[in-house]
């Protein structure tokens, strides 16, 4: 790990935070092809957060992220941010579909950049990388070193059992407090969703 490389990285995210403005991040897997139901969902999703004036961030890559770039970019309201990482040999180069770029060279600088511009955090399906990124963000607001903010699991036939495993498993263990669970919505609609920003914003 090269320090130079951090401080780079650590740079870039003080140097473009006002450029981007009011943004929200979109999580999701890299493999769902551009005809899947999740591609499809990420791509409706994507215009209709940017139609609200926001920026659309994910990790610039294939799948959920693509299908929310590619939403978003048809919006003339909000910009299409891809946050990637530049020395992943298994996830694939940039889409196509991105206004403005960032390139960082480590994941926690890159995680730093996806969580620290955006005002909520959608979770659509994917694998360990989106687990991370989740647990991360959670933590992150429950321990209030993040100001409060949406986080919203998107399709309960995915992460239902998840969501159990916290509600019932997580709680009876007491590992978890009951209030923990008020920081997350399960949402089975890209109407929820939005319905859920917008009355955020009127809090």
């Amino acid at each position: 790990m090269d320090i130079n490389h951090i401080l780079e990285d650590l740079e870039k995210i003080e140097k473009e935070h006002i450029d981007i403005g009011r943004s929200i991040t979109i999580f999701g897997g890299s493999r769902f092809k551009e005809n899947s139901f999740y591609y499809k969902k990420a791509e409706e999703l994507g215009r209709k957060i940017s139609d609200l004036g926001y920026s659309v961030i994910t990790g610039g890559s294939s799948g959920v992220m693509e299908g929310a770039n590619r939403g978003a970019i048809t919006s003339s309201r909000g910009k299409s941010i891809g946050i990637h990482i530049d020395n992943l040999p298994t996830e694939e180069k940039p889409n196509i579909y991105i206004d403005k770029k960032l390139e960082f060279h480590y994941f926690f600088t890159r995680k730093i950049a996806l969580i620290e511009y955006s005002d909520a955090y959608i979770i659509m399906p994917g694998g360990f990388g989106t687990l991370d990124e989740f647990f991360e963000i959670l933590n992150l607001v429950r321990t209030k070193n993040h100001k409060p903010s949406p986080i919203i699991l998107f399709d309960r036939n995915y992460w239902n059992g998840l969501y159990l495993f916290i509600k019932e498993t997580m709680l009876e263990y007491e590992t978890i407090n009951r209030d923990d669970l008020n920081l997350l919505s399960l949402v089975n609609s890209i109407d929820d969703v939005i319905n859920i920003i917008k009355e955020f914003n009127k809090a």
